[in-house]
């Protein structure tokens, strides 16, 4: 069995989820699911015989449900509804404002994938039951009035691709990157390590000096999520530059 890490979701669900699609001879679906209970799924899948299939409503989500299907049963379709948030006037929401306000309607953060905005619209990927409760009653958040309907087409995968961004950094540390990262202080960026609101490889640190390497992602809680591309070779004043890209998905 996979390494627990972090987990809102027992073992012990998801495989009953599993066991029950076996039985039953149909899908069974889970809540969106975050990378480390993901892999439970996977576990769980193998142990119970099904097949399981990961998907957040478009390609890279990190927020995604598992869906358990027996070898010679057709699947369902995942129950994930897209929506398309635009705001008429700016400044645009952030990520923390759509978030609070999603979690303001009293919806579980395990029944909504990825918050995805943007300068001019947003996407948001809830479960299906939901999708009309969110267009009638997400009106606001922070100081933005909202309009909020059905995704007209699923957004592709470039449409929340996220915000390419370079900097150099003294050496690669978690604040160093997180405060880069977000424009936050250093001293602010420690701060958020310190207090559990930042995960490193998808596993909560509470180090500020914790080593970053590329191919790392790095979420913070209320900002969004960095995935570090490239981290270069000293530059001649001993900076290292980095590529990375900026996202709007929280877990």
């Amino acid at each position: 069995m996979p390494r627990r890490g972090e987990t809102a979701v027992p073992f012990s669900r998801l495989l009953e989820l599993a066991g029950q699609a076996e039985r039953q001879g149909r899908s069974r679906f889970t809540t969106f699911l975050t990378p480390p209970e993901a892999e439970l799924a996977l576990a769980a899948a193998g142990r119970a015989g099904v097949w399981a299939e990961l998907y957040g409503g478009y390609e890279g989500a990190e927020r995604r449900m598992a869906r358990f299907t027996p070898p010679d049963v057709t699947p369902e379709p995942f129950p994930i509804a897209a929506l398309e948030i635009t705001w008429p006037l700016q400044p645009a929401p952030e990520h923390r404002d759509l978030l609070g306000a999603l979690m303001g309607l009293g919806i579980e953060r395990s029944r909504a994938g990825d918050i995805v905005p943007g300068a001019e619209k947003a996407y948001l990927w809830v479960e299906t039951a939901l999708g009309e409760l969110v267009r009638r009653s997400l009106t606001e958040a922070g100081r933005s009035r909202l309009h909020v309907r059905e995704a007209p087409e699923p957004p592709a995968a470039n449409a929340a691709a996220g915000e390419e961004a370079r900097c150099t950094v003294a050496s690669p540390r978690l604040d160093a990157l997180v405060a880069d990262g977000f424009h936050l202080s250093r001293g602010h960026a420690a701060e958020l390590i310190e207090s559990g609101a930042v995960k490193l490889r998808h596993a909560l640190t509470l180090r500020p000096d914790a080593r970053v390497e590329a191919g790392d992602a790095i979420s913070v809680r209320g900002y969004g999520r960095l995935q570090i591309e490239e981290i270069g070779s000293p530059t001649r004043k001993g900076r290292l530059p980095v590529r990375l890209t900026r996202l709007g998905t929280l877990r």
